[in-house]
């Protein structure tokens, strides 16, 4: 248990927009979610700086964040910003802008659910909790979702 709000959130702020930012495919976005959440789990600190696992909380407040979130200034899948214009200089970073794009593409429950299961490590069970939903339907998402990564590098490769 963290003592403080504020011990709470210099510690997790990173981690938390790092997550948010893989899972929004914009860094503005992703801070807007985490400041709102951080607000949030301020004013109920009381209650939330008690529990076993506070981070764990604040993260999926995070992903339910992301998925009710209406105020978009910009088309869903931009991920303008995450590296510095320009050409990356190594083919890892190229394969990585092209991975990123892939995925920013596909609805936002797939997209959590594969950030969660490929990016944070969680298993079914895990995200399952964090999208509120069976364990059944954390695979459907990742097959359906792996399956459109799939088919949509394929039509990259026939351009």
């Amino acid at each position: 248990m963290t003592s403080s709000f504020e011990d709470f959130a210099a510690e997790h702020v990173t981690p938390l927009l790092r997550y948010a930012t893989v899972l929004t495919c914009d860094p503005h976005l992703a801070q807007d979610v985490v400041q709102e959440c951080l607000l949030r789990a301020q004013q109920r600190w009381g209650r939330i700086g008690v529990l076993d696992a506070p981070g764990a909380y604040v993260k999926r407040m995070v992903t339910n964040e992301f998925l009710s979130w209406r105020r978009r200034l910009r088309p869903a899948g931009s991920i303008e910003g995450l590296d510095p214009a320009g050409e990356d200089p190594t083919a890892r970073y190229d394969e990585r802008d092209a991975l990123l794009r892939l995925i920013a593409r596909l609805p936002r429950k797939q997209r959590a659910a594969i950030v969660l299961r490929y990016y944070e490590g969680c298993d079914d069970a895990e995200i399952a909790a964090y999208l509120g939903c069976s364990q059944g339907t954390v695979r459907s998402h990742i097959s359906r979702a792996l399956a459109t990564l799939r088919a949509q590098d394929r039509v990259k490769e026939a351009l």
